[in-house]
């Protein structure tokens, strides 16, 4: 059962805006989580936003349009999954 934590909230108020009365897992409950399923609801939380949700700073949002717009070129510079499974199966035998 979730129940409200405010030192919980308080962690994420650096972050976040906080939604009162929003239901949230003490520290009890997510501790009790294996390892394994801890990621899995962080891999949850992560999937359920789009990109205009996920808050940037100016040098992440200067570096990921630096990125988007190298993709195109490292493109070109890129191997297939067959070539380079066939190069590490050689190197590693």
């Amino acid at each position: 059962m979730a129940v409200q934590c405010p030192c919980f909230a308080v962690a994420l108020i650096g972050f976040f805006p906080y939604a009162g009365g929003m239901e949230l897992l003490t520290a009890e409950e997510i501790g009790r989580l294996t390892p394994p399923e801890r990621l899995a609801l962080i891999a949850q939380l992560w999937d359920s936003l789009n990109h205009e949700q996920v808050p940037l700073t100016g040098p992440q949002r200067v570096e990921l349009d630096r990125r988007l717009g190298s993709l195109d070129d490292d493109h070109c510079k890129g191997v297939t999954w067959s070539a380079l499974t066939a190069e590490l199966e050689q190197r590693c035998p």
